[in-house]
């Protein structure tokens, strides 16, 4: 038995509705109601004319964008000031000279090795000076135990001066066993040996190590904290200012050399100052250390150091009157105490 073949539908008439599309699109262009339909498809589409920005007429001068308030090259908003990077400080053109302390200031005081042990007095009679010196150190045997020896077997060492070629007194003591360069600074002495480091009194079987700050205790410093704070800013702004002109007066290779001296000295002055007492506390060996660098810096830059040019010596405070008394007259003799007698 035959199916009956289904009959296909009648191909739609997709060219001739395309012709006439075209057709029909192509009238409306033509007509002034379709050059607008144009444009219409034109910018819905992104094509022909549309597809191009406008250009801007010529000799009219385009306005850049506005910058974003934040971005680098906008102006600062109200109320907030320009940003203004800090210029670097200028170079001094004169040396900047501290006072140099006096031979005799520390002539009969009692100072100690970094304010801790041994003793150091220096005596002046007539124009000579002396010294007595008692050196700590540890036994040669016994390495863990301490000793203690006194430098020309307790007599006086004659002191031997020795100009100020960097600016403070300098004197040697020319003891056969030990012999030391010293630098007077203002109330402690800066102890270097002239041979080996350590001092070894094998008699005494004990070996010692002079070199360092020999100062006051630490008791008497820390009272004073505040005041050698403010002398150490004196003073470190003063090594700044010298080392910056004697660096911009070197030329050439001349420069290398300083800038390594310069870094050695503050190397050195924390080898030096770490050990001694209670240096957090009250700072004065840094301060010591400073001042004695800032005046040789000066003196090698040609500075007259008799006349000083800043001064690292802060000024006394004054003193704060009594406060009155209802009832007492504080101009009254006795200073206006009640129980001052008649």
């Amino acid at each position: 038995m035959r199916l009956p073949v289904p009959l296909r539908p009648a191909a739609r008439p997709t060219r001739f509705r395309r012709i006439a599309a075209a057709g029909l699109f192509g009238l409306v262009a033509l007509s002034p109601a379709g050059a607008q339909a144009q444009n219409f498809f034109e910018e819905l589409f992104g094509i022909g004319k549309a597809a191009k920005p406008p250009a801007p007429p010529r000799n009219v001068p385009v306005q850049p964008p506005a910058p974003v308030p934040g971005e680098p090259g906008a102006p600062a908003l109200p109320g907030e000031g320009a940003e203004t990077r800090p210029s670097a400080p200028p170079v001094p053109r004169q040396p900047v000279v501290l006072k140099v302390p006096a031979e005799d200031n520390v002539v009969g005081q009692d100072l100690l090795l970094n304010g801790l042990t041994g003793s150091l007095k220096i005596e002046k009679a007539g124009g000579a000076y002396t010294a007595l010196m008692t050196l700590p150190g540890t036994k040669v045997s016994q390495p863990t135990e301490t000793c203690s020896v006194k430098l020309n077997a307790g007599k006086p060492v004659t002191l031997t001066a020795e100009g100020r070629s960097q600016g403070v007194s300098r004197f040697s003591a020319n003891a056969a066993e030990c012999p030391l360069k010293l630098d007077v600074l203002d109330g402690s002495v800066l102890a270097t040996p002239l041979g080996d480091k350590v001092c070894t009194f094998t008699a005494q079987d004990c070996a010692t190590t002079p070199s360092g700050l020999w100062g006051p205790g630490a008791a008497a410093l820390i009272p004073q904290a505040g005041e050698f704070d403010t002398a150490r800013g004196v003073a470190d702004r003063a090594v700044r200012d010298n080392f910056k002109l004697m660096t911009q007066r070197s030329r050439g290779q001349d420069v290398r050399p300083i800038v390594q001296e310069q870094a050695a000295f503050s190397s050195d002055r924390e080898q030096a100052c770490r050990t001694y007492a209670r240096e957090g506390a009250h700072g004065y060996c840094h301060l010591r250390y400073t001042e004695a660098r800032a005046i040789a810096l000066a003196t090698r830059l040609g500075a007259n150091t008799a006349s000083p040019t800043a001064s690292n010596t802060p000024a006394p405070r004054p003193r704060r009157p009594k406060p009155a008394v209802d009832g007492v007259n504080p101009d009254a003799a006795g200073g206006g105490d009640p129980f001052a007698e008649q």
